[in-house]
């Protein structure tokens, strides 16, 4: 060695530790550096009483067997001794120098044949603390590349970090790193979108129903908190977007939701359709389903003499005239609504035959749509590409064009989700309302089947709006379901020939 130490060589820890998993693929192993750091040890007659190894891939990840090292050597006086193998192994920045300074330690660094310590020559110090700078430019240069590289996987739409709740980490079919529905949590989270949208669910309500149906953090294992649900529920990644260094990307993954359903869980979450309801001690099978139709409060059930479930309604404005009604009452009204979409099958083969007809029409007029909306798109690339051009040659500031570049990428996103959409539709238009027809024709069977929260979702999927007065229920069909249940009326008082000659054939034909 160039520089013999003074102090007695007995005990000494080693440290070794590589910047990423990759660099143990490109020589720079843990294994390779404890051999060679114990040989040194043994062959300068010193007893390595600790090992410590960190594997790091941030410059924010911090180290924790860096920090062990640390608070050991400040406990145990005794042991003077660090043995590694380059200064850019032991510092990553000039905090630790700093900290190792000031702790009196002697270190060896054995590549580089350097032994420092507080007796080492000025001119032996000034060498180890450019060193220490050029292992600070080399983290920085990495922490540069690293986030040019999550930059440009951004700019592809692959997700460019840790997935979050609902998604995992996953090799994708072109060798890049994507993120994936997590097969365990995916639909909890779903389903945390879908009942926050409704307005029936307050926050805590949401989150404890994913706690019980087994929502944890990945790491801990602990079940989700309020924080946590509240994150969710922000978070625009589940829709297929997401935001990156500022700038919205449309995501080549799969998402866990429709853009719609984020967008109308922010309108609930700023205060917007969000519904006052009393909350029920008991979850019924119509809880949060109907209103009462004097004043429009909830209606709630209650269990009288321990097995009769009776409704009522909360009197959250005051006392309200409307009597008490008995679950089997409210239960024969909707399933009395629902038979209103039952139809027979020669009429199925009549609407299915209708949708095969009109499906032709429907992609054409989604063709136009699209080509509309990538001519509008093309017409705001131009528009950024000029005004690109206009801040090279000085004509606007860089505050400007990034003010109004970001309006019109974002939409240009807005512009692709749509295309995205009509896509969809016109390759599923068909499938789709086949899939309709059906659950209307079933719904009544498939109602009386169910349990009290099946119920209820089925209820939610097919009605809205329903209220109850003067023990009578009034229910307002969504979309498609009100087309079927007035067709349905009126084929119901035809003769099947007057349903073949197509005097309502225009009902089924799309817009």
């Amino acid at each position: 060695m160039k520089n013999g130490a003074k102090m007695k060589r007995s005990e000494a820890v080693i440290y070794a530790r590589v910047s990423s998993k990759e660099q143990e693929k490109e020589g720079y192993s843990i294994p390779a550096q404890l051999k060679l750091l114990n040989q040194y040890a043994k062959d300068n007659g010193f007893r390595a009483i600790h090992e410590y190894v960190d594997v790091e891939t941030a410059k924010q990840a911090g180290r924790s067997s860096f920090g062990e090292m640390v608070n050991y050597l400040k406990k145990n006086p005794d042991c003077r001794v660090v043995i590694t193998e380059k200064t850019d192994r032991l510092y990553r920045n000039m905090r630790d120098y700093v900290i190792l300074d000031d702790i009196d330690l002697e270190l060896h660094f054995v590549k580089e044949n350097v032994i420092l310590s507080k007796d080492s020559r000025s001119s032996e110090k000034f060498i180890h603390g450019i060193k220490v700078l050029m292992a600070k430019n080399f983290i920085d240069n990495l922490s540069e590349e690293t986030k040019k590289g999550m930059n440009e996987k951004a700019e592809q739409g692959l997700w460019p970090s840790m997935a979050p709740l609902g998604y995992i980490n996953a090799q994708g079919s072109d060798d890049k790193r994507t993120i994936i529905p997590d097969p365990e949590t995916s639909s909890i989270i779903a389903r945390m979108f879908e009942r926050y949208a409704t307005g029936n669910y307050s926050m805590r309500e949401v989150s404890t129903i994913a706690r019980k149906e087994g929502l944890v953090l990945p790491k801990s294992g602990t079940p989700i908190n309020l924080a946590t649900t509240h994150r969710i529920l922000h978070n625009r990644i589940y829709s297929g977007y997401f935001e990156w260094n500022g700038k919205m990307h449309k995501g080549k993954y799969t998402p866990l939701i429709a853009p719609e359903l984020w967008e109308t869980v922010q309108n609930v979450l700023h205060g917007h359709n969000l519904k006052k309801h009393r909350k029920a001690k008991n979850d019924f099978a119509f809880s949060r389903l109907i209103t009462c139709g004097h004043c429009g409060c909830s209606l709630v059930g209650e269990i009288k003499k321990g097995r009769y479930i009776y409704y009522h309604c909360t009197g959250y404005k005051g006392k309200c005239p409307e009597p008490y009604a008995r679950e089997e009452v409210l239960e024969a009204h909707f399933a009395k609504a629902l038979q209103a979409l039952n139809f027979d099958s020669e009429i199925m083969n009549w609407i299915i035959q209708a949708l095969k007809e009109s499906h032709q029409d429907e992609k054409e007029y989604l063709d136009e749509a699209i080509a509309r909306l990538q001519k509008k798109y093309a017409t705001i690339q131009h528009r950024i590409e000029t005004m690109y051009t206009d801040k090279l040659d000085g004509r606007i500031d860089n505050d400007f064009f990034d003010q109004k570049a970001n309006e019109w990428r974002n939409e240009q996103v807005r512009i692709l989700r749509d295309i995205e959409q009509y896509q969809n539709a016109n390759q599923s238009y068909f499938e789709e309302g086949i899939q309709i027809l059906e659950l209307a024709r079933k719904a009544s069977s498939l109602f009386e089947k169910q349990p009290p929260l099946e119920k209820r979702r089925l209820l939610n999927f097919v009605l809205s709006n329903c209220t109850w007065k003067d023990r009578g229920l009034d229910v307002t069909y969504r979309q498609p379901f009100d087309i079927i249940a007035k067709t349905t009326a009126i084929e119901n008082k035809k003769k099947i020939a007057e349903v073949v000659s197509g005097d309502n054939f225009e009902i089924w034909r799309p817009r």
